[in-house]
């Protein structure tokens, strides 16, 4: 069965992440390896889960209905790909962008994960006026305006690009509501709280965890993983280079910089009063339920 590491982009998903990769495996290795091997908690969907997708034109070149061709398909293998990871009789952690959400396609609904395949979410969240620059760098955007209007569009879709299986976003606020109604075994972390007191959110998650896992825990394993998934540690391995999930510039065909402000980006120093204005209105409820405001 799949428990879901869900969040929208950019908001702790790869940290939370590398934390529980060290958990579950036992894995507390120096402070250089700590993205050794983290794929065994891979994002999804991803290529060998939608097997047979059409393929789109490079360079964005393709037309609505090519996209949409390439959208239904996979839709309509949610399903059937889950089904297929579960044979393994295993408890699988998958990451995931994609909203929690049931479409209508030709008179049938198609659900991204219910409880046939599911048994979790462990479910991320940000203040998105933080979110915002790092949307703008990671996804090549051009203004701060256009990363906002990202954060409000409803009808979002994403991994077009380089061929990539779609995940469907929607809004940061659908995003958001939709996850929080899972109804087994949620656990809600908001980034700010890995920011402010990371160990207890490393237990938080240990706990969780050890309703499906078996492994050994002590307080000088949160040391370890404290010390191991530090956002300087991070930034220091993507200088070296041992960091390979940066997406791609499509302009200068460079890699983006994945771990670019962290804890230090503060939206109060860089967000334009049109953009926090937006945020706070559009995203008002969620952002008071939230603590945010």
């Amino acid at each position: 069965m799949i428990i879901w590491l869900a969040s929208y982009p950019k908001s702790g998903n790869t940290w939370v992440r590398t934390i529980i990769n060290q958990i579950i495996f036992n894995d507390i290795k120096s402070k250089t390896e700590v993205f050794d091997k983290l794929t065994r908690i891979r994002r999804y969907p991803s290529k060998i889960d939608i097997i047979g997708l059409p393929q789109l034109p490079n360079h964005n070149e393709f037309t609505k209905e090519q996209k949409k061709e390439v959208i239904d398909f996979t839709i309509k293998n949610w399903s059937v790909s889950q089904d297929k990871i579960n044979t393994n009789n295993k408890t699988n952690i998958l990451k995931t962008h994609n909203i929690l959400c049931k479409l209508n396609l030709d008179g049938k609904n198609y659900s991204f994960a219910d409880l046939n395949n599911t048994i979790g979410v462990i479910h991320i969240v940000r203040d998105p006026r933080n979110i915002v620059t790092s949307v703008k760098n990671h996804f090549s955007i051009n203004t701060e305006e256009e990363s906002v209007e990202m954060l409000c569009d409803n009808y979002n879709w994403t991994g077009f690009a380089n061929n990539e299986i779609p995940q469907f976003l929607s809004s940061w606020s659908n995003h958001y509501n939709s996850w929080k109604k899972f109804p087994n075994n949620y656990l809600l972390i908001k980034y700010e709280d890995l920011v402010t007191d990371i160990s207890k959110e490393i237990i938080r998650i240990a706990k969780y965890l050890s309703n499906h896992f078996e492994y050994e825990f002590s307080e000088k394993i949160v040391d370890e993983i404290k010390k191991n998934t530090s956002f300087e540690n991070f930034k220091e391995l993507e200088t070296k280079g041992k960091f390979n999930e940066n997406s791609i510039n499509e302009i200068t065909g460079e890699k983006n910089t994945f771990f670019n402000l962290g804890p230090k980006n503060n939206w109060k120093e860089i967000l334009k009063k049109e953009s926090i204005y937006k945020i706070e209105k559009e995203f008002n409820k969620e952002m008071k339920e939230l603590g945010y405001l």
